[in-house]
This record gives C-alpha cells, structure tokens and sequence, in this order.
C-alpha cells in the first residue's frame, strides 16, 4: 500500500490515524489535505471531518537521507517540498523566539493555501515539522510554523473571541465550551480570561479533543 486516505476531527488526528494505518512516522509520507473539517458558530462543534491523503514516500528516499544533517535545515526542504507539490514558491526564514524556532514562511502564490482554515492546515504542517526536525535533532527541538503572519494574527481573533464568549456567559449565565484546541491557542484564552472577575477557564477532555470550558466564578 503506497497511498491511503483517513479522515478525523481535525487535520493532525486524520494524519495520525493515517500514519498508525501505514504504520509509518511522518518523514515518511507526503501529505495532501483534501477537505478541511467543518465549523460551528463561534468556534463551537463542526460537522464534517478532515480527510487527508497520504503517500508513502519511497524507501530509498529515506535511506538516501538517513546520515548526520543539519534538522532544521531537513525541516527546510520538507516543508519547502511540500509547498512545492501545491504549487507554491516559498521562502522560510529563521526568527528566534521564547517558545522555539519560529520558521516564517513567505513567497508568491496564495500562502492561505498552507494556512488553511483558521490556520489548520498550518497546524498539520507544524505538527510533522517538529517530527522531521527531531528525528534527526540529538536534543528536543520546538519549531513554530508561521506564514504571512498568520499566528500573530490568530491570536488577536482568539483574545476577541475570548471577550465576546465571556460576555456571552455572563449574560446567559451558562458555560461555553469551545471547539477543540491546539495547546498554544488553547493557552491563549487562558491567558486573556485568567483577571477577569466575573469568568473562569478550564481545559476539559483528552488530546486532540481537548478544549477550553468558559464559566461563571
């Protein structure tokens, strides 16, 4: 079996599902998003799965590339290769930063294409990045994937989200429970609702289905 396909709630679930079926890590396969997961209202439950594409890259590739490399540098050309095969023309450059090794993406073309759906393809993309990297890092490496400032961007519209649903909740005076989250955009709303009087945040639930609960104090 050289190319699968397997859906899931989101993008990184489909891809992991995809993965446990091959029984492969992600430096071994090229990934193509098909749909994007439906959303709800305010962020809340979608109603149609991801579904992505998966194809086994040849084992002579990886036995080629299987010496002592730069990882970042690997990270690089995977994700330039991956660009590549949705008809994109990147450039990546390296930015430093508390969280890890923010690799900015820019180029011609329409970069939404690797952002996606409130960033979900970017997400995906990120995820097997940081397998890349590390399977030929001898220490942990956090590596951040951004394009078009997409991130910075991201969390203005979660911190206003934040407000609004907290708003929400003390009119209503029932809780708001989010659709599931990253760890970093869940953190996010955490962070904008952690000194306000009148709500409190919880994470509730198991990766990759986790999410941010929005209550009354």
């Amino acid at each position: 079996m050289t190319k699968i396909v397997a859906s899931g709630k989101t993008i990184e679930d489909a891809v992991r599902k995809g993965l446990t079926e091959l029984q492969v890590t992600a430096d071994r396969v090229q990934v193509t998003v098909l749909e994007q997961p439906s959303k709800g209202l305010f962020g809340f439950i979608g109603t149609k799965e991801a579904k992505v594409e998966l194809e086994l890259i040849p084992e002579i590739a990886v036995v080629e590339a299987d010496v002592t490399v730069d990882p970042i540098v690997e990270t690089e050309r995977f994700v330039t290769d991956v660009a590549r095969t949705m008809g994109l023309d990147i450039t990546i450059a390296r930015q430093d930063s508390k969280d890890g090794l923010i690799l900015a993406l820019s180029g011609s073309g329409d970069l939404g294409m690797l952002i996606g759906r409130r960033g979900q393809t970017l997400d995906a993309l990120q995820y097997l990045v940081n397998i890349v990297a590390n399977r030929y890092s001898d220490s942990h490496l956090r590596i951040i994937l951004d394009a078009e400032d997409f991130r910075e961007r991201r969390r203005k519209t979660l911190e206003d989200l934040s407000d609004r649903l907290a708003g929400h909740v003390i009119r209503t005076r029932k809780e708001v429970v989010l659709e599931p989250m990253s760890p970093q955009e869940r953190k996010i709303i955490h962070a904008q609702l952690q000194n306000h009087t009148k709500v409190k945040t919880i994470s509730k639930g198991d990766e990759p289905n986790r999410r941010v609960v929005i209550s009354l104090k």
